[in-house]
């Protein structure tokens, strides 16, 4: 049994690595000032983890409430833990945009503090929570960890600066650190309530309500949607993993999928055929994106679990059923 604190453990991504690390029997800190994570969320991991069979998953969960700007919250959160797995943050492009100094302190300030208490706790691992937003608008495909980053919006660069300060604290004080670029995650918890909501979550809500769709641009910029449970596996890998400290590693499906590709697979597993409305793009959005995943299978061992169509049942029948 080890220790982990998720910190954003309270949000889309966080809860699921809580339900995981629940169900596989460990001790499990969140860390969560709330202001975008839901306390319903922790809810529902632990509620998962029991119906799986770890009847005793409430007696292993602990909640620190706070905001990790503040460093005597970052030291709460990482004391004793043997992992600290840093979701936390304002993932939105758009809301960077429009406030890069909130959006800074959730980002940068907090990952600091995150990495100095990690440091002064004796954490063996850090794992952070990257964005293939970092690769910019690049015309080359797919994306790979040895491209330089061209960030195109504050929270891009925010991303960016936070790997760069998990290098340092490996390299100077042998913290070992790993920072995993998502792409694209989706899945049940995913709240399409929320201006970070992400373009899945968003067109099922439309879809199920009856609501045409909206789209930015003109639908062919494409995405390598992932569905959670394969980030997960990719984060839980990266804890141990004995070669990639200090390492920078997309974990994605390594798949390409259009905007209005994506209307079409939703509107056939739902039954719908609504015509979308589409509008300008929307500023820091890049066009394509794609992931090569080599360096997560050589470093991690990791291939994806669930592939695009077989994760998007999943999630709309979670939104049926929430």
């Amino acid at each position: 049994m080890a220790r982990y604190t998720v910190t954003g453990g309270a949000g889309f991504i966080g809860s699921h690595l809580v339900e995981e690390l629940l169900r596989r029997g460990h001790m499990v800190r969140v860390a969560d000032n709330f202001s975008t994570g839901k306390r319903e969320n922790i809810d529902a991991a632990l509620a998962a983890a029991v119906r799986d069979g770890a009847a005793d998953a409430a007696s292993r969960l602990e909640v620190v409430e706070g905001d990790l700007a503040d460093l005597d919250v970052a030291r709460r959160a990482c004391a004793g833990a043997d992992y600290v797995l840093h979701q936390a943050a304002i993932p939105s492009v758009p809301r960077s945009v429009q406030d890069p100094i909130a959006s800074n302190r959730a980002n940068i300030d907090a990952t600091l503090n995150v990495l100095v208490a990690a440091r002064d706790a004796g954490v063996r691992r850090v794992v952070f929570a990257g964005s293939s937003s970092e690769y910019g608008d690049t015309p080359t495909l797919p994306k790979h960890e040895e491209m330089p980053t061209d960030p195109l919006s504050p929270y891009a660069l925010q991303k960016v600066v936070g790997e760069q300060y998990m290098r340092q604290f490996t390299r100077l004080y042998g913290l070992e650190t790993v920072s995993i670029r998502y792409f694209n995650v989706f899945g049940p918890r995913q709240d399409p309530g929320s201006p970070y909501s992400g373009v899945i979550s968003l067109f099922i809500k439309w879809l199920l309500a009856g609501q045409a769709p909206t789209i930015h641009g003109d639908g062919e910029q494409t995405r390598d949607f992932t569905y959670v449970a394969n980030v997960v596996d990719g984060v839980l890998r990266a804890c141990e993993a004995p070669r990639a400290a200090g390492e920078a590693i997309n974990v994605a499906t390594a798949g390409r999928v259009s905007l209005n590709e994506l209307l079409r697979v939703l509107q056939g597993i739902l039954g719908t055929s609504l015509t979308p409305v589409y509008g300008p793009p929307r500023i820091g959005d890049v066009r394509d994106s794609q992931a090569s995943i080599d360096k997560a299978a050589r470093l991690l061992g990791y291939a994806p679990s669930v592939l695009f169509e077989e994760g998007l049942r999943r999630t709309v029948a979670w939104f049926r059923g929430a």
